[in-house]
């Protein structure tokens, strides 16, 4: 009989969340309060996104080169009283999704990174901004001075296609997984994380592509002959960004250099959704308060019952929606990496394990110091909403 050669075993500080992974556990510990913050923030974000995806995709579509376009998040449909209710801020922060489309675009990665510095995307941008400056000799002579300023602004409006283009499968996924629930097919974060995985994955393959109509033509700025798909050229670089890096929040730390309280190379960044301190929520100057605000208004009853169910009940309701974000947003992180792992999880061959391990272990490098290790500590200390979980694997 032939000898087994053991698992490979990680001596990273963060082992016992590979073993989870690799044991089918989550991230997030499974207890019945988790399951309903989760899918209930999932089900407002997927309100939320449905409408951030619209406004993103009308502005790449009908925005293209405008540069002082006062009425985008108008989606092309303008009148005195929407004009006052934008005023009155009783609206959609929209200016959350841009942050994020800017987070995206400042960070980089993926093919899309690369395509855009290409000789092929230049060639076409250029016939796009011949082809839409041609009657306007203010902007044919900027054009001239600046020749990249344009370029840029055609490279922002990509980015917005695309996050645009990724929120709407989200939406789709976050929207359905809370009808699961809601009929009792989903009752658990394993579930979670899996429905999600498996919607990523069904849409992995996905091409991405983007074009513009100037005068009734039609100009590809990315063909599906860039080969841009999906996952790896919206999805990761989203996670990366918005997840991991973001950027750091005005007024919570100084952007004076000599005060080093901001890494001085963009890739050493922990401001993502995953590292952020839910508290500023509500302050000035911090992105995600937009989001919370959004998403206050179609937050599900059974998830507003938790949340009165508090000592402080609606007194710092962004906060409360703000870690039940995180703790959905983990479960999100959860299914990538699974739905990403290079080999199936329980192969039997050792180079494919090591493989595997080595890939956990770099996932595990970008989620030192997050909120991770806060949550499971609240697991612990909250046991009653912990029953059924090993706490000890946790």
């Amino acid at each position: 009989m032939p000898k087994l050669t053991p698992k490979p075993v990680s001596k990273h500080p963060y082992a016992a969340y590979i073993e989870r992974i690799q044991s089918g556990l989550t991230l997030l510990p499974d207890n019945p309060q988790n399951v309903i913050e989760v899918v209930g923030v999932l089900k407002s974000y997927g309100v939320v996104l449905d409408a951030y995806h619209k406004n993103l995709i009308f502005i790449a579509d009908h925005q293209f080169l405008e540069l002082f376009p006062f009425f985008k998040y108008f989606n092309g449909q303008i009148s005195i009283g929407q004009l006052l209710r934008h005023w009155w801020h009783d609206r959609i922060n929209y200016e959350y999704a841009e942050y994020c489309m800017k987070v995206m675009l400042w960070h980089g990665g993926g093919g899309l990174d690369a395509y855009l510095e290409s000789p092929t995307f230049k060639t076409l941008a250029e016939k796009a901004i011949q082809a839409k400056i041609r009657k306007n000799p203010l902007m044919s002579g900027l054009h001239a001075v600046f020749p990249e300023f344009l370029l840029e602004q055609i490279r922002q409006s990509v980015y917005y296609s695309f996050l645009g283009q990724f929120w709407e499968v989200m939406a789709e996924i976050f929207l359905t997984l809370a009808e699961q629930y809601e009929t009792g097919k989903i009752t658990t974060i394993p579930d979670v994380v899996e429905y999600v995985k498996a919607g990523l994955v069904a849409a992995a393959a996905k091409p991405m592509t983007y074009s513009v109509a100037i005068e009734g033509q039609k100009y590809d700025l990315v063909p599906q002959s860039a080969n841009l798909i999906f996952i790896n050229d919206a999805a990761v670089p989203y996670v990366e960004a918005v997840f991991f890096r973001g950027t750091p929040f005005l007024g919570t730390v100084s952007y004076n250099a000599q005060a080093e309280q901001i890494p001085p190379d963009q890739s050493r960044f922990a401001y993502g959704a995953l590292f952020a301190d839910p508290l500023p929520i509500g302050g000035a100057g911090i992105p995600p308060t937009l989001l919370m605000q959004d998403m206050r208004h179609f937050i599900p009853d059974y998830l507003h019952q938790v949340y009165q169910n508090t000592t402080r009940k609606e007194e710092d309701l962004l906060i409360k929606i703000c870690e039940s974000f995180q703790k959905s947003m983990f479960c999100v992180t959860n299914a990538a990496i699974v739905g990403l792992m290079p080999h199936p999880l329980d192969t039997p061959k050792p180079k494919e394990q090591k493989a595997n391990l080595s890939y956990l272990e770099g996932w595990m490098n970008k989620l030192t110091e997050s909120r991770i290790e806060v949550f499971r500590r609240m697991c612990h200390i909250n046991r009653s909403n912990c029953q059924g979980i090993a706490l000890s694997n946790v």
